[in-house]
């Protein structure tokens, strides 16, 4: 396996990660939200109504880490 850090997925998948952040930036900040909020009120849009626990295992996620979100909403 090699420890080169450029053939390494999970590198990747981070660098992939913060190049979708930088993107969506602009965009969140205009609306006043989050990347986290974000996804929550994507979630919410396929279905109103969902309780912290749905949203959390839709978004394969802990309660505990989409409660702040939500509450700040």
């Amino acid at each position: 396996m090699s420890t080169l850090l450029n053939d390494q997925i999970c590198f990747t998948l981070y660098a992939t990660s913060m190049a979708i952040n930088r993107t969506y930036k602009p965009m969140l900040d205009a609306m006043g939200i989050t990347y986290p909020q974000y996804l929550v009120l994507s979630v919410l849009a396929e279905e109103d109504g969902m309780t912290i626990g749905a949203i959390a295992t839709r978004l394969s996620l802990e309660s505990s880490t989409v409660t702040p979100p939500v509450k700040r909403l």
